[in-house]
């Protein structure tokens, strides 16, 4: 696995100089941005693995940026803010974040969800490649094509979906009928482990459930296991 690129997306310049030097210590390549239009420069120009970005930045704030990187790249997502109200979290999360942190932070605590999250996505890609007989799964006129990580409605349009989403889908397609927890889910999607009040899974599961409800006629896809967790419920179609 070649080094991990970091991008932060971070307006006070004191703050991006110690989550520099916090990541350079660790052995990653980092690059800075003090808002969008610096963001996007940088990641049309590197490879990056992941961007730790900011809510409150000039222009464009980081839940507007956070949008823009959904739809226009695959790459791991943590915001690092001082936002840390409830809504915003979920709203966070509800975007396509992997992750989410409030400030002030713990740099250790820090270093090793981010350590986390990078290994779960760099390796991704290959274990999909290698592992995976199939490169798409059909089910209730839905298509769960792999390789470009999109979900295909039943009229043919197609959804690319956050790495969160997909993950967690995917996980549902090669286990069908079998009772996920939110901690097995959590794990498949961030590579985190579930602690108290975490809702990161219970948000993806309803992110993923409004593209199914978009659809009129589509039956229940994942169902609520009440106190166990979820269950994909799709009927698989002959391919």
């Amino acid at each position: 696995m070649h080094t991990p690129k970091i991008l932060i997306v971070e307006d006070e310049q004191v703050t991006r100089n110690t989550l520099k030097s916090i990541f350079e210590a660790e052995g990653y390549t980092v690059f800075e941005a003090s808002d969008g239009d610096q963001m996007h420069q940088l990641l049309s120009e590197n490879s990056v693995n992941l961007v730790i970005m900011d809510i409150n930045l000039p222009g464009k704030n980081g839940l507007l940026l956070a949008r823009e990187l959904r739809e226009q790249a695959n790459v791991a997502l943590m915001f690092l803010t001082g936002r840390d109200n409830e809504v915003d979290k979920i709203l966070g999360l509800e975007i396509g974040a992997d992750d989410y942190i409030t400030k002030p932070f713990n740099p250790r605590e820090l270093t090793i969800r981010a350590r986390n999250l990078l290994n779960r996505s760099m390796s991704s890609k290959g274990d999909d490649e290698e592992a995976r007989n199939v490169e798409k799964y059909v089910f209730n006129g839905w298509v769960l094509d792999i390789n470009s990580r999109s979900l295909v409605n039943p009229q043919g349009e197609s959804y690319k979906l956050p790495r969160s989403e997909f993950r967690a889908l995917l996980h549902f397609c090669e286990n069908p009928g079998k009772i996920q927890t939110r901690a097995d889910l959590l794990k498949k999607m961030t590579g985190r482990e579930l602690k108290p009040h975490d809702r990161t899974v219970d948000v993806t599961i309803r992110r993923i459930r409004k593209h199914f409800e978009s659809v009129a006629g589509t039956p229940e896809i994942i169902a609520t296991i009440h106190g166990e967790g979820y269950r994909f419920c799709g009927e698989f179609e002959e391919q």
